[in-house]
């Protein structure tokens, strides 16, 4: 799958499944405009995967500001004329009982993982509605499908973001823009490291695949519907998990 003279965003792109997107993306041929709050770090990936010869550029933003995400867009434009891919990556979650969340808590979780690639999508369609051409995939969850213990505003985050894919989906479907989301089941990323173990441990059991997903398998996900290949698929949903949800 060869993705040769498009341009890619990749927002969380400086850590975890974000940054194997925008390497995967990368690889694939796009030039891959990746988006993160993390600056330093952001820009770090950028420069050591343009070392490797890729097209990689690092544009500092905050999903959560629809001032960032103006300006993000407005100078992704300024370097590329036009953008072919939104991958919506960037989120956050932490396991805590229900009862202990505080609004402040519900409002970041809701932010990063609902708000925000409902607003990253809404900045850059209307170039692709003029062209009639483009690609969305958010990266959502299989705690949106199924719930998860301990991640009760976050699976009501990340199912609201499967059901924003569906809808907009069918609403930019007749300007040929495709419309997609990815749910990881629990992932090896720096997010999850910072887990307890027993946490951890009790993930891998509970997935029939007996062991946790490689940021590497969400992006190849991604680089799918991102791609020709998916040219005639929107609206849908895969679920990158060792058969976690088979029963979702």
């Amino acid at each position: 799958m060869r993705l040769d003279g498009k341009t890619a965003v990749v927002t969380g792109g400086a850590s975890g499944i974000g940054l194997a997107t925008a390497e995967t993306l990368a690889r694939a041929g796009a030039y891959v405009l990746i988006g993160d709050i993390d600056e330093q770090k952001g820009a770090a990936v950028a420069g050591a995967l343009c070392e490797q010869q890729l097209g990689v550029d690092f544009i500092r933003l905050d999903v959560t500001d629809l001032d960032s995400i103006a300006a993000f867009k407005d100078e992704a434009y300024r370097r590329r004329p036009q953008i072919d891919i939104v991958a919506n990556v960037a989120g956050w979650g932490k396991i805590q009982p229900f009862m202990e969340n505080t609004p402040d808590f519900w409002r970041k979780v809701i932010d990063l993982n609902l708000l925000g690639p409902v607003a990253v999508s809404h900045a850059f369609l209307p170039q692709m509605i003029e062209r009639g051409a483009g690609k969305i995939v958010t990266v959502a969850s299989d705690a949106g499908r199924v719930g998860s213990l301990g991640e009760t505003v976050y699976s009501g985050a990340k199912g609201g973001a499967i059901a924003f894919t569906k809808s907009l989906a069918r609403e930019v479907a007749r300007y040929n823009i495709n419309v997609n989301c990815v749910c990881p089941g629990p992932t090896d990323t720096p997010l999850l490291q910072a887990v307890p173990e027993k946490h951890r441990e009790a993930f891998v059991k509970a997935t029939p695949m007996r062991r946790l997903a490689k940021p590497s398998e969400l992006a190849d996900a991604v680089l799918f519907f991102a791609s020709d290949r998916a040219s005639f698929i929107t609206g849908q949903v895969i679920s990158v998990s060792g058969g976690l949800t088979l029963a979702g």
